[in-house]
């Protein structure tokens, strides 16, 4: 699921949709305007890549990510451990989602508009240990 591949020198900010097996994430520059989003599996070499895709992006300021106390509780550890200031991102209105489907990659771009804004965001529950 790769998206549009802008590349930007600026400071950038992280979103990710979780799920079992595979997160998608997605990345939005300076302006809150999406450079593209991809999968990653959910392990720790995962984990790496996608830190590694968003930090090709430019200076990754934060990533926002949604249900860090179930599918995300791995990947947010590994942020954390990398020093990455992470959000936890509420899902969206259940009639506003229901209103335009359901898709991973607006999901994941979602999240990181949230982490951007600081909107629909709390810290985390989930401390590094």
């Amino acid at each position: 699921m790769e998206g549009n591949q802008e590349r930007s020198a600026g400071r950038i900010v992280g979103g990710v949709d979780t799920h079992k097996d595979l997160h998608v994430a997605a990345v939005v520059d300076e302006c809150d305007r999406v450079l593209a989003s991809q999968s990653f599996a959910t392990t720790r070499h995962g984990y790496k890549q996608m830190l590694d895709w968003m930090r090709a992006f430019g200076s990754l300021q934060r990533v926002g990510i949604e249900a860090t106390g179930t599918y995300g509780a791995g990947l947010l550890r590994y942020m954390q451990k990398a020093g990455i200031e992470v959000l936890e991102v509420t899902t969206p209105d259940k009639h506003d989602r229901r209103k335009r489907g359901k898709n991973d990659d607006l999901d994941a771009q979602n999240a990181a508009h949230a982490a951007f804004a600081g909107k629909r965001t709390a810290r985390p529950k989930a401390a590094m240990a």
